[in-house]
């Protein structure tokens, strides 16, 4: 693809560090604004119609595997769920599933007694999401059935496959409504991107480009803007002046250390990988790291709960065949006046087979005869798996620890520990996804009691710098040209998929830059 490409000595105005769901829409909305911009990615660049096998072990490739050290009472799993490495960021693997927040999901503490308040008004949020709905061709309902008014969305629903058919059988069984999943890949040609075709290696990397990842979405758009994405280079440090302005970032790119000036500096590498780079880039004169005048960075790392209930049915499903959440049930199916705070969704599900072999082996522990005799039953299968509010807590952190990475930078310590009303939630959500599998006949079920998957916090966005990292504009409190814009800045994470909103934001910061630059506040 051609690409204009900036010289090292010449500070570009923005440098955005990683390109997923907050970074990619920054580049592509900063350059198309008249911006210049590179954007930093340490992990390849792909072609997926040429690279993408359909091959679950070979596209481990897409997640982030360096090394990272995991401790607490519950240590999270890293990688295929809640990372990505390579251009695109995790959204190149991501479930596509594409929810807005709950509004008072924005004032929690406020409205709801829970977590924190986030500094944006969710009236306002509603528009961006409209815009990243727009951005991505979203497949949806045409009436989704929570929640204030929102447009209809670009394309029409996806057609449902036999699993998400047997959602919808269990919640109407309970009494609860469902709706066929809002998703990031299209449904009806668009542009380059073929409708999808139910290969259902989504989760994967899509081989046919039907799904709108930033990959697919927003990095054309910004290389065709005048943006520079510089793959496989490794940020390790972000440089300060003596006057406290961020200069630019040292980074590693085919074994050699090279500098590149810049005149603003945006953080989009994600919850582990945003706190990771600004505590490395600690001086003299910010003994804590960058952006660390509030102690919080690093710290309220949260993630959501990610278990399962799955059943056996006497009827063929094949819940492989298509994307893998083709209907949901969400939170406004109750009312708040439970045992605990937060909310969660659950969805229809369709692991391909390595994954549930993984399942199998680990949350049943079945080996041999038994696991061959599990297995064989794959095609008669039915989920349904949880995506669950998890509540942010100062003791669950990212850290540097002692030990260095293949780049000589220390890696990162994530610390982790369930709260009670995180194990309160989860068996809420595990008992509701039982009862809808007894209601569709499902025989042999059992619960997964142990997953996690997206990130959120350890830079927090608020209104007051005592106690956040980041404004409402994601513009660092302490260095004016330093921002954060990815899923690090949120207060609270929801009981839905995170990407959306993260996007949303980060059209938002685009936007709210512009305004700025205009009025010389840059």
């Amino acid at each position: 693809m051609p690409m204009r490409q900036y010289s090292e000595d010449e500070a570009v105005d923005f440098l955005v560090i990683g390109t997923g769901a907050g970074g990619a829409p920054l580049i592509a909305g900063l350059a198309e604004g008249g911006f210049s911009v590179v954007g930093f990615d340490a992990g390849p660049w792909f072609r997926p119609l040429e690279e993408f096998a359909s091959d679950e072990q070979e596209q481990n490739k897409l997640y982030w595997t360096d090394t990272r050290v995991v401790d607490g009472a519950n240590p999270m799993v890293m990688g295929g769920k809640n990372s990505g490495k390579a251009v695109g960021g995790s959204t190149v693997h991501f479930a596509m599933v594409s929810l807005r927040f709950r509004p008072d999901w924005f004032k929690s503490r406020t409205t709801l007694g829970y977590g924190a308040d986030w500094p944006l008004d969710w009236r306002e949020m509603w528009d961006y999401y409209t815009k990243a709905e727009q951005a991505l061709k979203i497949s949806g309902p045409v009436v989704y059935p929570w929640g204030p008014k929102r447009p209809r969305y670009p394309y029409r629903a996806h057609e449902l496959n036999s699993a998400a058919e047997l959602l919808g059988r269990g919640a109407e069984a309970m009494g609860i409504r469902w709706t066929p999943t809002p998703l990031a890949t299209v449904s009806a040609p668009r542009g380059d991107s073929p409708p999808c075709v139910y290969r259902g290696y989504c989760r994967f990397g899509c081989s046919t480009n039907a799904k709108q990842s930033a990959l697919v979405a927003f990095v054309p758009r910004a290389v065709k803007a005048g943006a520079e994405i510089r793959d496989l280079a490794m940020v390790g440090r972000i440089e300060v002046d003596s006057s406290g302005r961020a200069t630019g970032v040292h980074y590693i790119r085919e074994g050699k250390w090279r500098f590149q000036r810049a005149h603003n500096v945006i953080v989009a590498g994600y919850a582990v990988e945003t706190p990771r780079l600004l505590l490395a880039s600690a001086t003299d004169r910010y003994r804590d790291g960058l952006a660390n005048s509030s102690g919080l960075v690093g710290k309220n790392l949260m993630t959501q709960s990610n278990q399962a209930v799955f059943g056996t049915m006497q009827q063929e499903v094949r819940w492989n065949k298509g994307p893998p959440s083709l209907s949901l049930t969400e939170h406004w199916n109750y009312d708040d006046r439970k045992d605990f705070s937060g909310g969660y969704c659950w969805m229809a599900q369709g692991p391909l087979p390595v994954e549930w072999v993984t399942v199998q082996t680990g949350s049943r522990g079945l080996w041999g005869q038994k696991l061959i005799d599990e297995m064989e039953k794959y095609n008669h299968q039915v989920g349904l798996k949880m995506v669950g509010e998890m509540l942010p807590d100062e003791r669950n952190t990212v850290t540097l620890d002692d030990e260095v990475d293949q780049y000589g930078l220390r890696v990162a310590r994530v610390t982790y520990s369930w709260g009670d009303n995180d194990k309160a939630l989860i068996q809420h959500a595990l008992s509701q996804m039982q009862t809808s599998l007894e209601a569709v006949s499902a025989t042999d079920i059992f619960r997964q009691e142990n997953d996690t998957n997206h990130l959120g916090g350890t830079a927090r966005m608020g209104n007051d710098r005592r106690n956040s990292v980041v404004n409402a504009d994601c513009r660092s409190w302490d260095i004016p040209n330093l921002w954060v814009c990815d899923g690090s800045v949120f207060p609270t994470v929801g009981g839905v998929n995170p990407s959306l909103t993260i996007t949303a934001i980060a059209m938002r910061t685009v936007d709210r830059i512009k305004q700025m630059a205009k009025r010389g506040e840059l």
